[in-house]
């Protein structure tokens, strides 16, 4: 069984990778882009929709007269976004990201919103992915209507499994698909705007429609519109998602670092911006209505179409618009989205292993989130996270539209911290630094940090005002719970540290003990019992003696006879149990020897099966695993397990040694009980008969 476990791991995840191996595992620019950009690239999948649904709350003309306004602002955020971050992976290229610049500038506890927040916010990236991605594909496969959570958590499961096997493998596997959503958007705007100049572009398939405003949306003026406009604004701020993946990736990167990172940022930018204003220019030329709710806004002939029409997404009415008569195209612009939607999850799978890492390292996560697993990827990082994920997706039933409510809150929050944070970097650079150059370079930085503190600070404040009430109090209740959390496991690690710390001048943990009293636990006289006496008398202690508690007198005097008739050169002490107990005498006897000699230090040589089978601890005794957890906390007391290996645990040592020949780093597969070797009658109220 174990031998096909870890066969199985094998395929899964690939061959184990040497430390020295790490170099070959970081990323060229080529494979960065597809790995960490992906969410951000996927999110001009869904922003335009997010701004024309929102715009057309109003009804009539104002996704046509304002989407584009929309669209400029932002814009203008993404670049004043990306160009700060260009300066992060300069100032901060360890990894850390928003979590360093904030940590370093602001304080810890700064740091630690970044973090909860961008932990969160990695994890809806998942959910959201995936549930989007899964709903995009159900309109070309009818089939897997009503069994969307199921086949999301399917897909979180092969994401994990090709995260596990490495960024590298998972770069390659995932390069091809983003680069063909790019071409295939960039190419469908090309060929559309060409279209556009020659007068042969068609119109799209709802700009027959007329458009009606939600009840309560009828002639918004005034503050009604400016809210109505920032809404769209924030909605439309979701193209921002996953700027700050590269970032906090940096170290993933082939030297320069920072500088491939830049440039990939650059692109990453320079692309997104180019798709999503293309697909609202395009929407705009061809007319595009798009509703929240069709079947009532939407009119034909002065009818509402009803709940029976089907309402495409606006890449999806443009690319039926754009490659009229050629369906190749349309087919093509339709399955690379849908395609790209689950791969943004990528980004995630990415993100939140290092950052995790970073967390652990610092004391504020478990220490085993910092461990490089097989294929020299945060392995625990990403199983924790696709459990996070497929939690949310069963939760929600893989529903977008309430899992959308709570995103974007967390990675505003690391973007305003963030930008605040850089401001007070530049602020310190500028109190030392006399080079006239070097103050206006700072001076610049610090003013472009300045405006993205100020514009992202702005969205994350519409964003709470006008999705809190919608879900996104659960994401900031679930960021103050994750805060909280790593405080508390800092505390713990804080707590431990100071208390194994060992001063300059004290030696009191190293000195040695006046003598040591050692007991050898008997339940009956049999190899186990035997070896463990050898060792014991090996160990060359003050005092050396064997115990064992009888539930039946008669049992105790049996054994003594037998021991005495064999000659054992160990003095051996039978401990009565009138109530039937095992572990009480066995504590009780060992605390009065440490009471008698404070400072000896007591011995105890515990003979143990080793067992090869898991059912096999099933049919023996667990007194020994009881009797060393008791005594586990109390001071002066060492225990010393000595193995026995029954016939049972050949198969698993041979595996063991296979593996190692093989120079598998797997852990081994030996389970070690505590069985019967341990004392079958060891109990209660103490009186002893010594025999010596």
């Amino acid at each position: 069984m174990a031998e096909l476990g870890r066969a199985i791991k094998r395929v899964v995840v690939g061959p184990a990778m040497r430390s020295d191996k790490l170099g070959e595992t970081l990323l060229p620019k080529r494979l960065a882009l597809p790995i960490f950009a992906s969410d951000a690239l996927s999110s001009v999948a869904y922003a335009p929709d997010e701004i024309f649904l929102t715009l057309a709350l109003a009804g009539g003309a104002m996704a046509t007269t304002h989407s584009w306004q929309i669209g400029l602002g932002v814009v203008f955020v993404m670049v004043v976004v990306v160009l700060s971050y260009r300066q992060n992976v300069h100032a901060y290229p360890s990894g850390g990201g928003d979590y360093e610049v904030a940590t370093e500038n602001l304080g810890p506890w700064a740091g630690l919103g970044v973090a909860s927040a961008l932990l969160v916010d990695y994890v809806l990236t998942v959910a959201v992915s995936i549930s989007s991605g899964v709903q995009n594909a159900t309109a070309a496969i009818p089939a897997l209507d009503g069994h969307e959570m199921p086949v999301a958590v399917m897909l979180i499961v092969l994401l994990t499994a090709m995260n596990l096997r490495g960024v590298r493998e998972s770069g390659k596997a995932f390069a091809v698909p983003v680069y063909a959503f790019m071409v295939a958007i960039i190419g469908m705007a090309l060929f559309g705007l060409f279209r556009d100049l020659t007068g042969t572009l068609p119109p799209a398939e709802s700009a027959k429609f007329t458009l009606l405003p939600e009840p309560g949306y009828e002639g918004l003026v005034g503050l009604a519109f400016v809210f109505l406009m920032l809404r769209a604004f924030s909605s439309g701020c979701a193209a921002l998602t996953g700027v700050e993946a590269i970032s906090n990736g940096v170290p993933a990167f082939r030297k320069p670092k920072s500088a491939n990172a830049a440039t990939t940022l650059l692109l990453m930018g320079t692309i997104s911006v180019t798709m999503l204003m293309s697909i609202i220019y395009l929407a705009i030329r061809t007319g595009v209505k798009y509703a929240e709710s069709p079947g009532e806004q939407l009119l034909l002939d002065g009818h509402h179409v009803g709940a029976g029409y089907v309402q495409h997404t606006i890449i999806g009415q443009l690319a039926l618009a754009v490659f009229d008569g050629f369906p190749t195209g349309v087919m093509l612009v339709s399955t690379v989205t849908g395609v790209i939607l689950i791969l943004a999850a990528n980004t995630a799978f990415n993100g939140f292993p290092v950052l995790g890492s970073i967390l652990a390292r610092d004391g504020y996560l478990p220490r085993q989130l910092h461990n490089r697993g097989d294929r020299l990827a945060y392995s625990n990082g990403i199983l924790i996270l696709a459990a996070a994920a497929v939690v949310l997706v069963v939760i929600f039933d893989a529903e977008v539209t309430k899992l959308i409510q709570l995103y974007i809150v967390g990675v505003f929050v690391s973007f305003t911290l963030s930008q605040i944070g850089m401001i007070r970097h530049w602020n310190r650079l500028l109190r030392t630094e006399a080079a006239p150059a070097e103050r206006r370079r700072h001076r610049t930085s610090r003013a472009i940090n300045y405006v993205g503190a100020t514009m992202s600070g702005s969205v994350l404040v519409i964003v709470l005002i006008t999705k809190f009430a919608a879900g996104a109090k659960y994401a900031i209740l679930a960021m103050a719970v994750l805060f909280v959390l790593m405080k508390a496991i800092h505390r713990h690690y804080d707590r431990v540290s100071a208390e194994l710390m060992v001063p300059e001048d004290d030696t009191t943990e190293g000195r040695l003990p006046s003598r040591v009293h050692a007991i050898v636990l008997v339940s009956k006289i049999h190899k186990p019992t035997l070896r463990a006496l050898a060792y014991a008398r090996a160990a060359r202690p003050s005092t050396l003696e064997a115990i064992t508690v009888a539930v039946d007198p008669q049992d105790g005097e049996r054994l003594q006879e037998e021991w005495l008739r064999r000659g054992i050169p160990v003095p051996l002490k039978v401990l009565d149990s009138p109530y039937r107990e095992i572990t009480r005498p066995v504590v009780s006897y060992v605390a009065s020897v440490r009471r008698t000699s404070p400072r000896d230090l007591v011995m105890v040589f515990v003979p143990e099966y080793v067992l090869g089978r898991w059912w096999e601890s099933i049919l023996h005794n667990q007194s020994a695993f009881r009797i060393k957890s008791r005594l586990l906390f109390m001071p002066g007391v060492m225990m010393t397990s000595v193995p026995y290996q029954l016939r049972s645990s050949d198969v698993v040592r041979d595996e063991l040694r296979a593996e190692t020949a093989a120079g598998d780093r797997g852990r081994g597969a030996v389970v070690s009980h505590d069985g019967a070797s341990a004392p079958d009658s060891l109990s209660g109220d103490v009186t002893e008969r010594s025999t010596s």
